[in-house]
């Protein structure tokens, strides 16, 4: 996403209107013109635009509360995304222009589309609106801080500097970040020592308590069929992200990963670019190869010199033996009935204690809820009649056994609602499940906090943490047919 204009108007209460600070980018312009072609339309000088954003925003002539361009029946609705229609010798229009007003100044830009002007495209699909606001609220806040109001010469201050901020936080017209709230630190580009450099999109360094932050995810999805004559699959994909704030240079660090006695060698590990250094055997298991159970089994060490902002340090894949929760799902259609049988079991290596556990199971195709005569032996059952969905609100334990049921009739009445899922048809359905298991991994893999070493003389906090969540994590009717695939599950 890149910028085509940037414009700052101000209009203090009993002052004149005026613009406080234009900038145009040349190689983005250019850019647009050869993605328009024919119906490119030029930006026009600042006065220009200065009067057409301020007619359309009603700022300019309060005495003339009807426009006919702007307040015409025939006339699109207003949105953060405007439309200036130039009355020039070539006409033409410019949009979207984003705009937002606050306190004493209102912010403008025109972002640059990368779609073809006709048919226009749908705000919500252009990722470059969403992009261009949230610059421009970044914008507010450092010219503002988190008051409406600011002072006179503050603002002036902050307007003075906004030419070098762009040049770090939006460089070329491509936003990179959005700046911090107040005046930037002086330097507003610190040096290092080392060789490692500031990025052009931080204004500041980190201030407080220095911390490195390692958090352990590994999200488990599964095809679950209830037919000994298909095979059920599951996986378990595992990432490792780390975030070091400290003040100056950032230390080396070493991340160690463990696995317990009996636990399966992770395999397909990929690393960021900052690792220094690995043992190659950590790289050698392959989850497409033939498992032999010769592949390294760890501790895995990862040396690395840290970028400044948060990073992917490593993934991986895990073989687990059983799913974490077996589910079975019997959905028969009795005359104008579904008759609905569902069993769901944790396992018992799985901690028993959710952040969160949910089943939802869909109805598409059908008509709309009629009578719904089910009973679950633990949680708490939804009906959502305007999606054709039951949730089954499982809460945060399972009961002591590790079971718990559904068991009832569903008949339907009414028109049949949209949308159609050709996978819900007939007697082909499923139960979606939704978790997440915090503290736990799957595969026993953990990184502890005293194995995060950090080479610096100065004091680190140690955060870690882990968590287990699903993902595509279906059961299928056993009942029905259901859609079968005979290779591994690829992420």
């Amino acid at each position: 996403m890149s910028v085509r204009a940037l414009w700052i108007i101000s209009h203090e209460k009993g002052e004149h209107l005026s613009l406080r600070f234009a900038r145009r980018f040349a190689t983005v312009e250019h850019r647009a013109k050869i993605l328009a072609g024919s119906s490119y339309t030029a930006v026009p000088e600042d006065n220009t635009v200065l009067q057409l954003l301020l007619t359309e925003l009603g700022l300019s002539d309060p005495d003339k509360p009807f426009v006919a361009l702007r307040d015409d029946c025939l006339y699109r609705q207003r949105s953060p995304a405007l439309e200036l229609r130039l009355d020039s010798p070539g006409k033409g229009m410019l949009w979207p222009v984003l705009a937002i007003s606050h306190g004493p100044i209102t912010l403008a830009c025109l972002p640059l589309v990368d779609a073809p002007a006709e048919p226009r495209p749908a705000l919500a699909s252009l990722l470059s609106v969403s992009q261009g606001l949230t610059l421009l609220a970044g914008l507010q806040t450092f010219l503002l801080g988190s008051g409406s109001k600011s002072d006179t010469e503050v603002l002036a201050s902050r307007l003075a500097m906004l030419p070098s901020v762009l040049l770090q936080v939006c460089p070329l017209g491509t936003p990179l970040d959005v700046p911090l709230p107040g005046a930037p630190s002086t330097p507003t580009v610190p040096t290092h020592a080392e060789n490692q450099k500031q990025p052009a999109w931080k204004t500041g360094l980190h201030r407080g308590r220095a911390a490195v932050n390692v958090a352990l995810i590994e999200t488990v999805r599964s095809m679950q069929y209830g037919n000994r004559s298909r095979q059920d699959l599951w996986d378990v994909y595992g990432t490792v992200t780390c975030k070091c704030e400290v003040e100056g240079v950032l230390p080396n660090v070493m991340v160690t990963l463990t696995l317990p006695p009996n636990g399966s060698p992770l395999q397909d590990i990929l690393v960021h670019p900052c690792v220094t250094s690995l043992d190659s055997s950590i790289l050698s298991a392959s989850s497409v190869d033939n498992f032999d159970g010769s592949a390294f089994s760890g501790p895995y060490k990862f040396p690395f010199s840290p970028p400044l902002e948060p990073f992917r340090l490593c993934s991986y894949t895990s073989q687990v033996p059983v799913p974490p929760i077996l589910g079975s799902y019997q959905l028969r259609e009795e005359e104008t009935q579904l008759r609905v049988s569902v069993t769901l079991k944790l396992h018992e290596s799985v901690k028993n204690s959710f952040e969160y556990c949910e089943a939802h199971l869909p109805f598409f195709n059908r008509d709309q809820f009629g009578v719904v005569d089910v009973k679950v032996s633990s949680g708490q059952l939804d009906v959502s009649k305007e999606k054709n969905l039951l949730v089954w609100g499982l809460g945060q334990k399972f009961p002591k056994s590790r079971e718990v049921t559904m068991e009832g009739k569903i008949s339907f009445s009414g028109p049949t609602p949209g949308p159609t899922d050709p996978l819900c048809t007939e007697l082909t359905a499923y139960i979606k499940l939704y978790f997440k298991v915090p503290d736990m991994t799957l595969s026993g893999c953990s990184v502890d906090q005293h194995s995060v070493q950090v080479y610096s003389s100065s004091k680190q906090r140690i955060i870690t943490s882990r968590e287990l969540q699903s993902k595509e994590y279906f059961i299928w009717n056993s009942t029905g047919s259901a859609p079968v695939s005979s290779g591994q599950m690829m992420l």
